[in-house]
């Protein structure tokens, strides 16, 4: 399903079966070998063998426009990612994608009505992909011989923004219409993931290497907002656009943070007792954040292949951690 090759990044090597080694990638300069394991196995880890225990790896939270759902992927009893949506009480779950390819990272669209994801494709690479949000009429959005993968749904529903190393060694920042027509570049020559709109849609919050950054749609000039080592990855916009969540490393776990858009302060939310706590997403409504538990730091994929890792939520004003399932 995947090809194997060796690259040899800030002294370590790592094998990359595929878009998810680059994740560990960048996490090496931030965490430390052993973070940078976990954060390689979360879903682009890829290709469980048959023999892995029946344990649930979960991923990549993201809310539904009216708070009531949340899309995610799970890896289930060693298979690959498939698509899942609960509802916010955490009582009902119900499966979107079940294929023999890895599917990752859904964004639901303004209106509710499709979820756009990445997918491990037949031809050997991630492309973007939309389908509605029972799971039916999925349609291909890109078709590179490169990896398309984190789309993000702009707020009014015209744009898709997408990470590629479409055009050189390292991932930038693509912008496409819904209907995946007119690509174009938003950034180039840096390292930089997983994009998320502004609310007002004038601006993305993504990390460039190991720290937050925001980019204007206006001038493209793209503004750091942390510095590493305070580092920050995987941001998402409050819904009234002015703040920032953001998991981030800081002489511990992998931990949830929150900042004020320009930067300033900065502030831990969430520091479990044990693991790390990774891949926040705010809710529509604001109170909430939904993040991955990692129970434990995993110090091969052998380990981490025997580990559950769930959806939890978080009150933003109490603090309050609950399991989302």
């Amino acid at each position: 399903m995947s090809v194997r090759k060796r690259k040899k990044t800030s002294g370590v090597f790592l094998e990359e079966k595929d878009t998810r080694r680059l994740f560990a990638r960048s996490f090496l300069s931030v965490a430390g070998a052993v973070v940078a394991a976990v954060a390689a196995l979360i879903y682009w880890g890829g290709g469980a063998n048959s023999s892995a225990p029946a344990v649930v790896r979960d991923g990549a939270p993201a809310w539904s426009p009216d708070g009531k759902q949340l899309a995610f992927y799970s890896e289930v009893g060693g298979k690959p990612a498939d698509l899942f949506v609960v509802d916010a009480t955490g009582l009902k779950v119900r499966q979107l994608t079940d294929t023999p390819e890895a599917e990752g990272y859904p964004a639901w669209s303004p209106d509710g009505r499709q979820i756009a994801f990445e997918s491990h494709t037949a031809d050997g690479n991630f492309d973007v992909y939309v389908m509605k949000t029972d799971g039916s009429n999925v349609r291909r959005l890109t078709r590179e011989p490169r990896r398309d993968v984190g789309p993000a749904w702009s707020p009014d529903g015209a744009k898709i923004a997408f990470m590629s190393d479409r055009d050189g060694k390292e991932f930038n920042l693509y912008l496409m219409n819904a209907d995946g027509s007119g690509v174009e570049l938003l950034t180039l020559g840096e390292t930089d993931w997983f994009p998320q709109f502004s609310p007002d849609g004038r601006r993305i919050a993504f990390h460039r290497w190991s720290d937050v950054h925001v980019i204007s749609l206006d001038d493209r000039r793209p503004v750091r907002l942390t510095v590493d080592p305070d580092n920050g990855m995987y941001p998402s916009w409050s819904p009234d656009g002015v703040r920032l969540t953001f998991m981030s490393r800081r002489g511990g776990p992998t931990s949830i943070f929150t900042m004020n858009a320009d930067g300033s302060n900065q502030q831990e939310l969430v520091r479990l007792a044990t693991g790390s706590a990774i891949d926040p997403r705010w809710s529509p409504d604001g109170k909430t954040i939904a993040f991955v538990s990692v129970p434990e730091q995993a110090v091969s994929e052998a380990q981490a292949a025997t580990q559950s890792r769930v959806l939890y939520t978080v009150n933003v004003e109490t603090r309050a951690i609950a399991p989302l399932r």
